[in-house]
């Protein structure tokens, strides 16, 4: 019978003791902080990418708006672009000349056939650069790949 009374409480005692609580509790909140951790890491490596993208249109632009020599030439533009932009696989260039005449907004250039354009003629560049993200991990409900994109428009300098 004495056993029983010092069973019941010992029970009665380790029912109302908080030892290891902060454990168990440690052991729910863990899963939840690892996945906002991941989601953080996730956030920031497409911010980067996103950065990345600005840059190297900003870098392929500057190259272009050298001189209507530059302007023209694309590879160099492109290269400019790539190698601003850690040379990525995944890095798509696409260059566009643009014209200004009179102080309209800039639109394609309207000289063909090697006719000259007319005067008053401003000339600009842009450069867009587009890639893809793909995410360390794959998240349920999530696209494992986002595309990212960068785009900048400057005014040739020498013309």
């Amino acid at each position: 019978m004495r056993s029983l009374r010092s069973t019941k409480a010992l029970v009665k005692r380790l029912a109302r003791s908080e030892r290891g609580v902060s454990l168990v509790e440690f052991a729910i909140v863990l899963p939840l902080m690892i996945f906002m951790l991941m989601g953080l890491i996730e956030f920031g490596r497409y911010a980067f990418y996103s950065i990345l993208a600005a840059n190297a249109a900003r870098a392929g632009v500057q190259y272009g708006a050298q001189s209507t020599g530059n302007m023209v030439d694309t590879t160099g533009i492109t290269n400019a672009a790539l190698a601003d932009g850690q040379n990525l696989p995944s890095w798509n260039v696409t260059v566009k000349q643009l014209c200004s005449v009179g102080g309209a907004a800039p639109a394609t250039c309207a000289t063909s056939n090697g006719s000259t354009p007319p005067t008053n003629t401003i000339y600009y560049v842009q450069v867009q650069v587009s890639g893809t993200y793909n995410s360390l991990l794959r998240y349920p409900g999530l696209p494992a790949s986002v595309s990212v994109s960068g785009s900048s428009l400057m005014r040739v300098i020498y013309q």
